[in-house]
């Protein structure tokens, strides 16, 4: 058994797009961060668009599922991934279209990419975070588990620089100072992700 799961994650290793994640590394977390982060990894719902207005959930997937075509030619498992990220995302506070692009910059959209420093998935999560908020059961190659991960992360993170996204992004790629991650995935975001709802739709909701 030991050999053969061996075996699994050299595949795995190989297969794997090459990931962008730095040297994040593990910080202490107050008692009251790690518990509200463990809720947060913990609460498991089944990902669906959050949208004040149904059709505008509708046009939104359609123009995404059109942009991702390239990298992800079915269409189920487009749309698939792109619920999980809207709902994950906006339950997180954050922007889709955001997570979209650093997603893209991360991983290239490869669900079992795996960085130089370990990280995993889509949004390149590092291995320690089962351990400070969540359980050993917590597989970072589950495409749900990953972006729960991963948009709780940059949640806590923006916290932590009161909003400031540019040093966010540096602290989730692990290179807080330096400019050419976070330009990355902000370029990423404005140049293939941006999105206006068209005009007479209600904007996105919030999570229920």
């Amino acid at each position: 058994m030991a050999a053969r799961a061996a075996a699994l994650v050299a595949l795995l290793v190989a297969l794997a797009a090459p990931a962008l994640a730095g040297a994040q590394r593990e910080e202490a977390l107050s008692h009251s961060v790690a518990t509200s982060l463990r809720r947060s990894v913990g609460e498991v719902n089944a990902p669906r668009l959050v949208f004040a207005d149904p059709r505008e959930g509708q046009v939104w997937l359609a123009e995404m599922s059109g942009r991702l075509q390239k990298r992800i030619p079915d269409a189920w498992t487009r749309e698939r991934l792109l619920t999980a990220i809207h709902y994950e995302a906006t339950r997180a506070g954050l922007d889709p279209q955001l997570v979209l692009g650093l997603i893209q910059v991360e991983s290239g959209f490869k669900k079992y990419a795996i960085s130089s420093a370990g990280a995993r998935g889509l949004m390149q999560v590092m291995p320690f975070w089962p351990r400070a908020i969540g359980t050993a059961e917590h597989n970072l190659f589950d495409l749900t588990t990953n972006l729960r991960y991963g948009c709780t992360i940059l949640r806590h993170y923006l916290d932590i620089e009161r909003g400031n996204l540019f040093r966010a992004l540096g602290r989730y790629n692990g290179s807080l100072g330096r400019a050419e991650y976070p330009n990355l995935v902000l370029g990423a975001w404005q140049r293939q992700w941006a999105w206006t709802p068209p005009a007479g739709l209600n904007r996105t909701a919030g999570t229920r």
